[in-house]
């Protein structure tokens, strides 16, 4: 059975620890076996690469690299970073997130 973890591919985030604490970024990759997340612009990396056919000088790439998603939150409608739940929705039944600070859906 997967782990269901609060955090999905396209959420937008900040990160609350760490070096890259209070940025925000949208999730391009979640790893949920690592229990963590590629964040656009966040925890950039340098590597270091090989003359190859697509880069025929070679050099340093900068790069995202694995942020925990325990040093993630979900930024809200609001604009603000909130607590995810799950509840049924009363107007079509289904599962859904929702914040726990403003009590709306999280699209």
């Amino acid at each position: 059975m997967q782990k269901r973890l609060h955090i999905r591919k396209g959420d937008t985030v900040m990160v609350i620890a760490g070096d890259s604490r209070g940025q925000q970024g949208k999730v391009l990759n979640v790893n949920i076996d690592k229990e963590m997340a590629i964040v656009e612009g966040v925890n950039m990396v340098s590597k270091h690469t090989k003359p190859n056919a697509k880069s025929p000088q070679g050099g340093i790439v900068k790069k995202e690299a694995l942020v925990h998603i325990s040093n993630l939150k979900v930024i809200d409608n609001t604009g603000k970073p909130a607590r995810t739940g799950k509840k049924i929705d009363s107007k079509t039944g289904k599962l859904v997130r929702y914040s726990k600070k403003s009590g709306e859906v999280i699209k």
